[in-house]
C-alpha cells in the first residue's frame, strides 16, 4: 500500500460538495474530445469579448486550479491549506508581457509578494518566470553570446536590475525566491543570471532557487557542474527539480530548425535522471536546497527514503516537496501529515489572463498517462468512505 493512499488525509480540506465538484471536473478533463472542445469554448468568449462563459469558468476549472484574482485572495486560500500543514507558493500567472513598463509592473508585483510572504509563514516562496522580466528573444541572444544593440544592452541591464531587486528583497526579508525554467533556447542566460544571484545572496543558506527540467538530457551534468562551482566558491545552491513542461514545443523547434533535440529519448530516461538528481542532491545536502516538484508517487517515496537514510529531518527548511494546486492532494496532504515540508503552486490572476495556464492544466491532465484516472479513483474512494 502506498504512503499516499490515505484519502481521509488527502481530502481533509474539502467538503462533500467540493469533492463532488472535483469528481465531475476530472471526469470532464479525462475526456480528450471534451477537453479540446472546452479549450476552444474557453478561448472564444475572450477573443470576441463575450462574458457569457466567465461564471462557468470561475466555478469549475478556475476554482480547481487557481487561488483567486488577487494576491490577497490567494493568501486566504493559502491560509486554509496551512491549517492542514500545506504551504503555498503564490504564482502570478500572467504571461505574454513585451514592454518595459509591463516587466517593471511584474517586478513590483514580486516585491509585493515578498512583503506578503514575510508576514505570512504559509507562503515560504515567491516565484517568477525569467521572461516576466524581459523578452525571450533577448534571453536567447544573451545566452548565445550574440552582439546586442545599444537598445538591447539597456534592456538587458534592466532585466539584471529586476532580478537583483527582487532577489535582494528576498534576502532582506529571509523569503525564498524561486526562478522558474522555460524553453531551452533562452535558458542559458536565465541560468547564468540566477547563478549570479545565488553567488550574491546564498551566503548563509539556499535562498535563491533555480529550476531544472529533467526531461532535458543535459540537466544532470549541469547540476553536477554547478555543485563543483559552488563547492569551490563557497555558496549554497537551491534547485527545484521537475520533469518539465515544454517537451512538444522543444522537439518541434529542434526538428524545424535542424538542431539536435535537447529532450530525453523517452519518459524512462527523464525518470532516471530525475531520480538521479534527487539522489545527488541528498548525497551532497550540506550545500543544497531541494524542492522536489513531482506528481510521481515513486519519486516522492524515494526522496523520503533518501532523507531518512541521511538523517535529514522532515522539517529541514532546505527540503521541500511540491505539487500544483488542485492536483495530487493525496501526495501533498499525506506528506504534510507525516511532517514533511510541502508547498502547493498556487497561481492567481484575472480569469482572462490566466487562461493559458488553465488550458495547459486541462491538456496536461488529459495527456499524462494515468493522472486523471488516479485523481478520480482517489476522489471516488473518499466519497464512498464518507458515505458509509
Amino acid at each position: 500500500m502506498s504512503l499516499f493512499d490515505n484519502t481521509e488525509h488527502a481530502f481533509s480540506s474539502k467538503s462533500d460538495a467540493e469533492l463532488k465538484k472535483a469528481n465531475y471536473l476530472f471526469k470532464l478533463i479525462g475526456n480528450p474530445a471534451l477537453t479540446n472542445l472546452g479549450t476552444l469554448f474557453f478561448k472564444l468568449p475572450f477573443a470576441t469579448h463575450l462574458p457569457l462563459v466567465k461564471p462557468a469558468i470561475r466555478e469549475t476549472i478556475y476554482k480547481q486550479f487557481v487561488g483567486g484574482e488577487t494576491a490577497e485572495e490567494a493568501v486566504k486560500v493559502a491560509k486554509d491549506l496551512y491549517k492542514y500543514g500545506v504551504s503555498s507558493i503564490l504564482d502570478y500567472s500572467v504571461e505574454g508581457q513585451t514592454e518595459e513598463s509591463e516587466f517593471d509592473h511584474v517586478k513590483d508585483v514580486m516585491l509585493h509578494l515578498v512583503d506578503l510572504a514575510k508576514d505570512n509563514p504559509e507562503v515560504p516562496f515567491v516565484v517568477f518566470k525569467p521572461t516576466a522580466f524581459g523578452r525571450i528573444e533577448l534571453f536567447e541572444k544573451v545566452g548565445k553570446n550574440l552582439e546586442l544593440t545599444a537598445d538591447e544592452q539597456n534592456r538587458w541591464a534592466n532585466v539584471r536590475h529586476r532580478f537583483d531587486v527582487v532577489c535582494k528583497a528576498g534576502f532582506d526579508a529571509d523569503v525564498n525566491i524561486m526562478v522558474d525554467a522555460e524553453e531551452s533556447w533562452m535558458q542559458d542566460a536565465a541560468d547564468e543570471l540566477t547563478d549570479e544571484m545565488m553567488v550574491k545572496y546564498n551566503v548563509h543558506r539556499p535562498l535563491i532557487w533555480n529550476t531544472l527540467q529533467m526531461y532535458r538530457h543535459d540537466r544532470l551534468a549541469y547540476l553536477k557542474k554547478m555543485y563543483a562551482k559552488a563547492s569551490n566558491e563557497g555558496y549554497y545552491l537551491g534547485y527545484k527539480i521537475v520533469r518539465g513542461a515544454y517537451m512538444e514545443k522543444e522537439r518541434a523547434r529542434a526538428q524545424a530548425d535542424g538542431y539536435p533535440s535537447p529532450i530525453q529519448p523517452n519518459k524512462e530516461a527523464s525518470d532516471r535522471d530525475y531520480n538521479a538528481a534527487i539522489r545527488f542532491v541528498v548525497d551532497n545536502y550540506s550545500i543544497f536546497g531541494l524542492f522536489a516538484g513531482s506528481h510521481n508517487e515513486f519519486s516522492c517515496e524515494l526522496l523520503i527514503k533518501l532523507m531518512q537514510e541521511k538523517g535529514i529531518q522532515p522539517s529541514n527548511r532546505n527540503f521541500w516537496f511540491g505539487q500544483l494546486f488542485g492536483m495530487s492532494d493525496n501526495i501533498s496532504f499525506n506528506l504534510a501529515h507525516l511532517g514533511f515540508n510541502i508547498a502547493k503552486y498556487l497561481p492567481y490572476g484575472p480569469i482572462k489572463e490566466v487562461m493559458p495556464y488553465l488550458i495547459r492544466r486541462a491538456q496536461e491532465n488529459t495527456s499524462v498517462a494515468g493522472q486523471t484516472g488516479r485523481e478520480l479513483g482517489l476522489i471516488e474512494k473518499e466519497l464512498k468512505r464518507r458515505n458509509k
